[in-house]
């Protein structure tokens, strides 16, 4: 699968449905290497399937984006799988209603 990403490793977030998935298949049609992440591995072992079946390249790992923990295992699954990444869509959602968006972000920030 040649295209525009070829070659280009991206983890996409909540990617086992939806609109997540609709950016995988797009991913991976376009040459990306894969990572789908979200918090149900069947759904995202559908979408892997999906990916293999039309010829791309995909690894599911599960991941809660609102646990760090989770999130840095991902990137290191990531990295261990594919060598490095180059692209990332944050396209899983968790409402935390009692800190802002703004406060989670400043935090990890100030973190890496």
């Amino acid at each position: 699968m040649a295209g525009r990403l070829q070659d280009k490793i991206a983890i996409i977030t909540g990617a086992g449905s939806g609109i997540g998935r609709a950016i995988a298949e797009r991913f991976a049609s376009e040459g990306a290497k894969v990572v789908v992440a979200g918090q149900r591995l069947p759904r995202l072992e559908e979408t892997v399937q999906r990916l293999r079946t039309n010829g791309g390249t995909a690894a599911a790992v599960r991941c809660d984006v609102a646990d760090r923990a989770q999130v840095e295992h991902l990137m290191r699954a990531a990295v261990e799988t594919y060598g490095r990444i180059d692209l990332l869509v944050n396209n899983a959602a968790k409402n935390r209603p009692e800190r802002a968006l703004t406060e989670t972000v400043a935090e990890m920030e100030a973190d890496w």
